[in-house]
């Protein structure tokens, strides 16, 4: 059980999520606590030790529909140009572009870097034979 940068990223998320819960709209509640419950079930799955490239795949997914969905909804674009309600806005930048961000860069090194140690483990055991 190996806690690096992706899970540690992934509970940012989470615990930025918890707080902006019951700042956010109650209409969208649901939607919050699913797409809440999917960083947990991925912080679980990273924490557990199953770092396979599909999950970090899907946190790619993920924070890239976090990240579009918050530009394409009008209501959040207004919070975070207008300012209207500081702590929504502060959230909003930081939990859905900032920690994405993160997310995405992170899950892409970690893979990047198992493929480069596969690559050596082959290239090894080419040499051995």
């Amino acid at each position: 059980m190996r806690f690096g940068f992706v899970q540690a990223v992934l509970v940012a998320i989470c615990a930025t999520g918890a707080v902006a819960l019951p700042l956010g709209d109650p209409r969208l509640f649901g939607g919050a606590i699913a797409l809440e419950a999917i960083f947990v079930a991925l912080t679980i799955l990273t924490v557990s030790g199953i770092k396979r490239a599909p999950v970090l795949w899907a946190c790619v997914g993920v924070a890239a529909v976090v990240m579009i969905g918050n530009s394409l909804a009008p209501p959040h674009v207004q919070i975070m140009t207008t300012f209207s309600k500081p702590a929504n806005a502060v959230l909003l930048i930081i939990g859905g572009y900032i920690l994405q961000a993160l997310l995405v860069a992170s899950c892409l090194r970690s893979i990047a870097k198992s493929r480069g140690e596969g690559n050596v483990e082959k290239s090894r055991k080419k040499q051995a034979a």
